[in-house]
């Protein structure tokens, strides 16, 4: 196993690469300790830590512990998300961005652009409403706020816009140079980063449970299994390629298989539905006819445990409707000669493909608001950190597994033995797995 890994020294492009992210994700948590002028970072981890098991709590796990310490980079890519929901949504809504998305790579760089553009738009909406929150907190936490003036929030909004899109632009050039996914690799570090907090809180919780604390780790792998099993499931659909003679040579007549995941989504969902639940309780600081909305969408209400279910569902199967077009993979196995046995090419193996998709997403959504609901019940039941489950265990995982399968991909290809040596299995990300 050992010299597996050190395979990865061998190549220098995956060594540069894997260089890269982590001085990346070293630059971002560096930026987590520089707290936004005018704040007191003792009150703010106060007046955070009062407020576990919240929203607050929830934001703060996703910021790596930058809202906490009120730090430039409080907002996270929070921003950036929501842009993306909106950007998806309008691209499905609206013709302009629809024609746009069918563009190629000049259409992708256009929405790119306008999702850029809605990230700062958001962050200075978010930078207000916090702006306007810790002036408020001040009156009833005094010190919170140096010099609690309309100076100070324009101060915050420029701060926490800055942080946001220099986030975007690390997340970004992580892709681009790194390995993984940046955005996803910048909430995975932010959640990681609470990982010994939550065991010295839980050691300190059960520490005189032995018996209770082996029951939840044995729940938490349990919980760890269930994520990888659904992640690297998916329902292959039989394709036949029919026979070609091109001159002397007779091609196709092969069979393969179209692989449809059961979460075809990955993380996404749950990130877009908490994206749209905090956003309310941010707004409701400076818009008080949102008031209401927010406090009846407390973090351990019912109602909002109801809607983030539904939110989660819907997003699972709007985001494999963006991401995934039914037509256009019938029109490209049919292209190639191919067919699904029993259904006949075009029309007919689109409506099948997207039957056979709806059915197995409505599984995948389940499992996914399932697990993200996780936390709350723990939280109310044995008062676990948020780490133990839910949403965050949900990208650690992820992130972990396409992470993992992209180092695997490089070594394949350059003749090295994957990860886990000739004699194991290949390890399959979220794309390429099989149940």
């Amino acid at each position: 196993m050992l010299s597996n890994f050190t395979n990865i020294t061998r190549i220098p492009e995956l060594r540069n690469r894997l260089l890269f992210t982590a001085a990346m994700l070293g630059v971002y948590r560096l930026g987590v300790f520089i707290t936004i002028p005018g704040v007191n970072r003792e009150v703010m981890g106060r007046l955070i830590g009062r407020s576990q098991g919240s929203l607050l709590g929830l934001f703060n796990m996703f910021s790596g512990g930058a809202l906490e310490r009120m730090s430039i980079f409080a907002l996270g890519v929070m921003p950036y998300i929501s842009a993306s929901i909106i950007i998806q949504l309008l691209t499905v809504i609206v013709p302009t961005f629809a024609r746009l998305n069918k563009e190629g790579e000049v259409g992708r760089q256009k929405i790119n652009q306008y999702t850029r553009y809605g990230t700062i738009l958001l962050s200075v909406v978010q930078g207000i409403g916090i702006g306007i929150w810790l002036r408020s907190q001040n009156a009833s936490i005094p010190g919170l706020v140096v010099y609690p003036s309309w100076s100070f929030i324009v101060i915050t909004v420029l701060t926490l816009t800055g942080g946001a899109v220099f986030l975007m632009w690390l997340g970004e050039q992580m892709t681009e140079r790194g390995i993984g996914n940046g955005i996803s690799l910048l909430i995975y570090a932010g959640i990681i980063a609470g990982f010994p907090d939550a065991v010295v809180s839980t050691w300190t919780l059960f520490g005189e449970k032995p018996v209770e604390l082996l029951l939840l780790v044995a729940f938490m792998v349990l919980v760890i299994g269930v994520i990888c099993f659904f992640e690297r499931a998916h329902r292959r659909i039989p394709v036949q390629y029919a026979k070609r003679v091109q001159g002397d040579q007779i091609s196709g007549g092969q069979s393969s298989h179209l692989p449809l995941k059961v979460n075809t989504a990955g993380v996404i969902p749950p990130i877009f539905a908490s994206s749209v639940l905090m956003f309310p309780s941010t707004v409701s600081q400076w818009l008080p006819f949102m008031k209401p909305v927010s406090d009846n969408l407390r973090f351990d209400g019912i109602l909002y445990n109801v809607v983030y279910v539904f939110l989660t569902i819907f997003f699972c199967y709007f985001y494999t409707a963006v991401t995934f077009n039914p037509v256009d993979v019938a029109d490209n196995i049919r292209k190639f000669g191919g067919y699904i046995p029993g259904i006949r090419p075009g029309k007919q193996t689109a409506e099948y493909i997207d039957f056979v998709l709806s059915r197995i997403t409505f599984g995948g959504s389940l499992y996914v608001a399932a697990v993200c609901v996780l936390p709350n019940i723990m939280i109310a039941q044995y008062n676990v950190p948020f780490f133990f489950g839910g949403t965050s265990l949900l990208i650690v995982v992820g992130v972990a597994l396409d992470f993992v399968q992209q180092i695997e991909s490089h070594l394949i290809t350059r003749h090295y033995e994957g990860l886990t040596g000739p004699s194991g299995s290949k390890i399959k990300g979220r794309r390429s797995s099989v149940a």
